[in-house]
């Protein structure tokens, strides 16, 4: 299969997973950590209790968008019982073609005056 056709299937994307994509995107995290930058990016708008979260995080890895990071933080940093995930390749290109999918969205509706245009 190829790349862009293996990208395409998992679109369009739920909100829940788009921003769980877009906080993984911000690098490597464990669980608590996604719900914190999920929430914050859509200023509360999505909510993950952490049975939603993680039920989510094992569709995203059967799926090949995330998988547990191998790395992890100074022993300092981290708490053995987390597990730290990562967007893989596959991940990266469906949340990029979401958010390129969403931005043809917004211009088409500047277009039509939907909302306003940007800039003077």
């Amino acid at each position: 299969m190829r790349d862009e056709e293996a990208v395409r299937k998992h679109l369009p994307l739920n909100p829940k997973v788009a921003v769980i994509l877009l906080a993984l995107a911000e690098g490597s995290a464990h669980g608590y950590e996604i719900k914190k930058r999920a929430e914050e990016h859509s200023d509360g708008s999505v909510r993950l209790d952490a049975g939603s979260l993680y039920r989510t995080l094992g569709q995203l890895m059967d799926r090949g968008l995330i998988e547990e990071a191998s790395e992890r933080p100074g022993p300092d940093e981290d708490d053995v019982r987390r597990r730290y995930y990562h967007l893989t390749s596959l991940g990266k290109n469906v949340v990029q073609a979401e958010v390129k999918r969403l931005s043809d969205m917004v211009e088409l509706a500047r277009a039509n005056d939907l909302i306003p245009s940007t800039g003077g």
